[in-house]
């Protein structure tokens, strides 16, 4: 994840100027919130405790790098959970040229998807992946991080997210949910270039797990573990898919988590939900804790070996999973 150089001309949070509803550059199919003749169904509750299980889980593999005994653990797990809550389970392996130009990487995209035969769909995703460089640390800069928040919070708020779907079924048949979860996000340098960045999501964008897969709308989450998190409106998601982005902003104040998704520009994020966008075409926007007056434009222990467990607050995963399904159930 990298600050994109269009955020260095915003002066602040609050500097970029937000685009009209009429902005959105990806796919023009109509979103259709709920309507007065859409089914209605009761929101269930997100468990942030099994969110919280689910990050440590991940975290006790170690970094979760390429090309390591880790990656192969983890997604070997992930490919498992997946498959207890999910109705059709896709993996992609390959092998992907990193920024160097020199190492190659293993690759593992998994994809969980929910009522597959569904017409309409709706994708989530996150990277799995942690980062081989504490490169914003003061020491062990060339150590890999644990990424509990960077990489671990995101996938375990999907995996519960799954759960509490599968154990609680849409009733509109006719919308199925994919949950994308990728690799390969964080071997990335700036100077290599944004595009050495989400480098899984690129490859699923051009490759994806079905041929010609469209999705009405997507939903990015990155970073969404810590303490007191700061969820603003990243300035791609208000560029592609604004509507998405007031929507889900909308269902996280009707869920009572109004307080963490603050009506508020944010800075432009290189992230994966860019190439989702650009791509394919499907509106994607990211959910990502952005903190007022940080140097970084993220939070303290980005791509730090202070990303660990100590950093996770339940709290903040059930604004986040209680906001998803809010918007999900009432869809």
């Amino acid at each position: 994840i990298k600050l994109s150089a269009l955020a260095m001309v915003c002066a602040g949070l609050l500097s970029c100027n937000n685009p009209s509803d009429n902005s959105d550059k990806a796919n023009s199919t109509t979103q259709n919130q709920t309507t007065d003749t859409a089914p209605k169904q009761a929101v269930p509750s997100f468990d942030e405790n099994n969110a919280y299980t689910n990050i440590e889980t991940q975290v006790a593999f170690g970094p979760r790098v390429p090309n390591t005994e880790a990656q192969l653990k983890c997604a070997a797990w992930l490919t498992e959970r997946l498959q207890e809550v999910c109705d059709t389970v896709y993996k992609q392996e390959t092998t992907l040229l990193a920024g160097d130009k020199k190492t190659n990487l293993r690759c593992i995209n998994i994809i969980g998807s929910i009522n597959p035969s569904a017409s309409r769909r709706i994708l989530l995703l996150a990277h799995w992946d942690t980062r081989p460089w504490a490169d914003r640390d003061n020491k062990n800069k060339n150590a890999p991080i644990l990424g509990a928040d960077d990489g671990g919070s995101g996938v375990g708020v999907l995996i519960e997210l799954a759960r509490v779907i599968n154990a609680n079924p849409l009733v509109n048949k006719d919308i199925g949910i994919d949950i994308l979860l990728t690799d390969v996000e964080d071997y990335g340098k700036s100077e290599w270039g944004g595009a050495s960045y989400a480098l899984g999501t690129q490859y699923w964008a051009k490759n994806p797990h079905i041929a010609g897969y469209k999705a009405e709308a997507g939903i990015l989450l990155d970073m969404v573990g810590g303490k007191n998190a700061t969820f603003t409106m990243e300035g791609y998601s208000r560029e592609y898919a604004s509507r998405i982005l007031r929507a889900v902003w909308k269902a996280a104040g009707d869920a009572g988590f109004g307080a963490y998704f603050l009506h508020q520009n944010g800075s432009y994020i290189e992230d994966d939900h860019v190439p989702v966008n650009k791509i394919t075409g499907i509106p994607t926007i990211d959910i990502i804790n952005l903190p007022p007056n940080s140097n970084t434009g993220f939070v303290s222990h980005w791509h730090t070996h202070d990303d660990d467990m100590n950093n996770i607050d339940r709290a903040t995963l059930k604004a986040v999973g209680q906001t998803l399904l809010q918007y999900l159930y009432t869809y």
